[in-house]
């Protein structure tokens, strides 16, 4: 039931302090892809959110870290890290073969769900 773990962790990801957040990304993406998936242009500034004292991301870059982390902790959950981080940086077919990192830093936030549901629901490809 992808929908309830999507719903799910969205409560979960809505409850987490957002360095926590940052921390979760960082260890299962790298600081290098977390900072593609915000759009920040500092590679190091996802490392420093990652840190209980360290700088809070802006509204923008906390709103795109929350939703990777819903993405990530669902795929996790029934996927694996290892298959939650190649769909992050696979082109997809359900986002105009966008990858959904991509997607996220783009503001996609519908289509990026979307894409997960039909991929936890083993959907075909449009």
């Amino acid at each position: 039931m992808p929908t309830r773990t999507i719903t799910g962790q969205h409560t979960r990801t809505a409850r987490m302090d957002v360095h926590e957040v940052a921390n979760v990304l960082v260890h299962g993406l790298g600081p290098t892809l977390v900072a593609a998936l915000t759009g920040s242009k500092d590679r190091k500034l996802p490392a420093k959110w990652a840190r209980s004292d360290g700088p809070t991301p802006g509204p923008d870059f906390t709103r795109r870290l929350q939703l990777g982390h819903r993405a990530w902790a669902a795929l996790v959950q029934d996927e694996g890290a290892h298959i939650a981080r190649q769909w992050f940086i696979g082109g997809n077919p359900l986002l105009g073969e966008s990858t959904p990192l991509t997607a996220i830093r783009e503001d996609r936030g519908r289509e990026v769900i979307e894409a997960l549901t039909a991929f936890l629901r083993d959907e075909p490809d449009a």
